[in-house]
């Protein structure tokens, strides 16, 4: 097993059993003792610790903020940056074909692993050191979060934009579909009657093209009234 020791002193836990560290680092492609059993296990501390921490940080937040700073931490884009900080892609254990196509760098496997690690800690040492690790992890995270409302998805900001000039919600509708068909660009209006309003967007589903008219059409309201 390669020297783990400047992993575990950028986590700040220095596991001592081994086989456990090994387990939380080993990949299904390495074996049949991999790291999936113990990232479900971190999987469930982790977002117990960011609630709990973001509950204490921000008691002016009601709980659709709270969910929505907490879904922006433990999602999976965030978990593999915290990977690459900690440069854990060069302590992966995996198979030489999962090697090849560039495992040790895909967000899904870095993200997993960091919550196998937390899981390993809790087994380790128990829930009070597994809790210091997620805290020290999301540390500058946790400090430096964007405002709530920011969170929100274009659709949502929208609504609510309308509901506070008490105007009638928008209506989306796909209005054509191009291409093959496993490359669909969809295109949706967004329609609002109040001012009258429409506005196209076209993505590769329909949810991302309805987020993107959404966004467009929130942007011109707003331009319109100032």
């Amino acid at each position: 097993m390669p020297d783990l020791g400047p992993l575990t002193t950028a986590l700040g836990y220095d596991y001592q059993n081994q086989a456990l560290l090994a387990e939380a680092l080993s990949h299904r492609s390495a074996g049949s003792t991999n790291y999936e059993r113990l990232e479900f296990l971190g999987d469930g501390l982790l977002n117990f610790v960011i609630a709990a921490a973001l509950y204490r940080m921000h008691p002016e937040l009601d709980e659709g903020s709270l969910s929505r700073l907490r879904a922006s931490l433990v999602r999976e884009s965030t978990l593999a940056d915290i990977a690459r900080d900690i440069r854990l892609g060069d302590h992966l254990l995996m198979g030489q074909g999962e090697l090849r196509s560039g495992g040790f760098d895909r967000d899904s496997i870095l993200s997993d692993v960091v919550e196998s690690l937390i899981g390993a800690c809790y087994i380790e040492a128990g829930f009070a050191p597994a809790e210091a690790l997620v805290l020290r992890l999301f540390d500058t995270r946790l400090h430096n979060l964007p405002e709530a409302q920011a969170l929100k998805d274009p659709k949502t900001q929208l609504q609510e934009w309308l509901q506070g000039q008490k105007l009638e919600r928008p209506v989306y509708e796909v209005i054509g579909k191009e291409g093959k068909a496993h490359e669909l660009q969809f295109t949706v209006s967004c329609v609002v009657a109040s001012p009258a309003k429409t506005v196209q967007a076209t993505a590769s589903s329909r949810r991302k093209a309805e987020q993107t008219a959404a966004a467009d059409m929130l942007q011109q309201l707003i331009d319109d009234a100032l």
